[in-house]
């Protein structure tokens, strides 16, 4: 009877972590499933980081006021000596990951984007009902990288042919996207999108829309710097979402 139920509490604590390889969602989130509806945010609590872990915002933050709620609009323009680009493909804690390892950049942020409700909260968005996507603000040195560079981390980053999600996170909310901040942006992503439909490797359409940039709502805090916080849950999710056996397969190299 004993070895029955050690040999049972195995098989459970195995499907626990499958489970939490999916989904890009705290532990807490996957009893609803990636991209459900009724996923819920953490206890407010969760807003702080762990006690030692590195902080998310630069001495000099962009950002403005606090709202209630926990999330913040960011300004239209970036800190002096800066240039800023906003990004979405899927699940922002991986995309904010890619663009915090290139040289040059100096913040990455996730957040919401491309909808009309203010101040999203995680759930809202994760519902698919405000219109907004998991995005990424950076505010990057050009003297040190370019919008040309940042433009070929992100194409390496996602799957450019699928409009209807990412990997295991579907819905509008996941969806890829570039937005723009001026035309110089716009004309430059346009030519990086028709060079890789013609030169890349990819059989289908490139569904990748780029459009004008609204506004950026920072997310809650517990989301900034996820990769860095909790780095055993981050891995799992990405190798679980699938996000990484593409970048390998198409590009022959793994994410971060």
């Amino acid at each position: 009877m004993k070895a029955k139920i050690a040999e049972l509490m195995s098989v459970l604590l195995l499907v626990l972590l499958v489970t939490a390889a999916v989904g890009c969602k705290t532990p807490d989130e996957h009893k609803s499933g990636p991209g459900s509806a009724t996923a819920q945010a953490p206890d407010e609590s969760a807003d702080e980081a762990p006690e030692g872990a590195p902080s998310s915002q630069p001495e000099s933050s962009p950002e403005t006021s606090a709202t209630t709620d926990g999330t913040k609009a960011l300004p239209d323009n970036p800190p002096d000596g800066l240039k800023q680009a906003t990004f979405a493909g899927g699940c922002f804690w991986c995309m904010e990951s890619a663009f915090d390892h290139v040289p040059g950049v100096v913040q990455a942020i996730s957040g919401y984007t491309g909808g009309d409700v203010a101040h999203p909260k995680y759930h809202q968005v994760g519902s698919g009902t405000t219109g907004h996507a998991e995005s990424v603000r950076i505010y990057y040195d050009p003297k040190k990288t370019s919008y040309e560079k940042l433009l070929d981390v992100f194409w390496h980053q996602i799957d450019p042919t699928d409009s209807g999600g990412q990997f295991v996170d579907r819905g509008s909310q996941y969806r890829p996207a570039i937005f723009y901040h001026d035309e110089q942006q716009k004309k430059l992503a346009e030519k990086s999108k028709a060079d890789l439909e013609k030169n890349g490797p990819f059989k289908k359409p490139i569904v990748v829309p780029i459009e004008p940039a609204k506004t950026f709502w920072k997310a809650e805090e517990y989301h900034q710097d996820f990769w860095k916080k909790n780095p055993g849950h981050y891995h799992r999710y990405r190798r679980g979402s699938g996000r990484d056996q593409f970048i390998e397969k198409t590009w022959g190299k793994t994410g971060h």
